[in-house]
């Protein structure tokens, strides 16, 4: 059995400023302390899930959890935490967790990409794209929980950067900027057939298209990639035990990353699931 030992811990300070353990990259973050995200619970439910790409859709009953209302944001100007790869919402996550005397949710592995999950934890950690999208529609059924000018920022408000947050209308239980401005990291591989250890994005962010900012829609990238335009909404809740809650399965995703035979071009299964 590997062994594995607790992520980096940042300091207080550190995780005020969104400083990356990971690379050693300073992100775009606030420039003061960083207060304590304001949560609001979430009741138990159900959401479809549907995956364009690969013709499916799953059922998922979720447990009540706490996501936060806004993005992960500076306490002075509002603006969302950003660029934030997936090692830094996790590092961000562990270290807010240490600050509040939470028991941090994520544990790196020896090679330091490979990170787990202990879903009985009751620390910060990014939602998972069921949370996330459960979260999103808030009971609603549309695309979009609102007409997307008054919901979120998109090409259409032709911008150069991310806003501060909260300045559109929230959905119906609350959340701001679910959609548009950034796009915020889930827990879930992208694909791990198809893409290797790329993690999932959703919301769309501050420059997508109209058609890129739906609650259904999902992208992935590696999750040490640098973009402009993500962020990350923290979660919390004891929802599960270590391998399987919320929707993701970490024998679904070995299952998936086990594919044999001739791969179309480009396709990388994720062999590292198995070592």
């Amino acid at each position: 059995e590997e062994a594995v030992e607790q992520g980096p811990q940042l300091s207080l300070e550190q995780a005020s400023l969104g400083v990356v353990a990971a690379g050693g990259r300073r992100a775009l973050g606030p420039a003061g302390p960083m207060p304590p995200p304001a949560m609001t619970p979430l009741p138990p439910g159900r959401i479809t899930l549907r995956d364009a790409r690969r013709g499916t859709t799953r059922d998922v009953k979720l447990k009540p959890f706490e996501i936060a209302i806004h993005p992960l944001h500076g306490p002075d100007t509002g603006l969302p935490v950003a660029p934030l790869t997936w090692f830094d919402a996790a590092a961000l996550c562990n270290a807010l967790s240490a600050t509040e005397g939470l028991q941090p949710a994520y544990a790196h592995a020896a090679d330091r990409r490979s990170i787990t999950w202990d879903p009985a934890a009751d620390g910060y950690r990014v939602p998972t794209e069921a949370e996330w999208e459960y979260a999103c529609r808030a009971g609603t059924t549309a695309p979009t929980y609102g007409a997307l000018e008054d919901v979120a920022w998109t090409s259409l408000d032709d911008l150069q950067g991310p806003q501060p947050v909260g300045q559109k209308k929230a959905n119906p239980w609350g959340l701001h900027d679910m959609l548009g401005n950034v796009w915020e990291w889930c827990w879930d591989y992208a694909d791990p057939a198809r893409y290797g250890d790329y993690r999932s994005l959703r919301g769309g962010g501050w420059a997508d298209e109209p058609w890129s900012v739906r609650a259904s829609v999902r992208r992935g990238s590696a999750p040490d990639a640098v973009l402009e335009d993500v962020g990350l909404r923290l979660a919390r809740g004891l929802v599960g035990s270590p391998g399987q809650a919320q929707g993701w399965s970490h024998e679904a995703d070995r299952q998936r990353a086990a594919i044999c035979g001739p791969l179309p071009v480009g396709w990388t299964p994720l062999r590292e699931i198995f070592a």
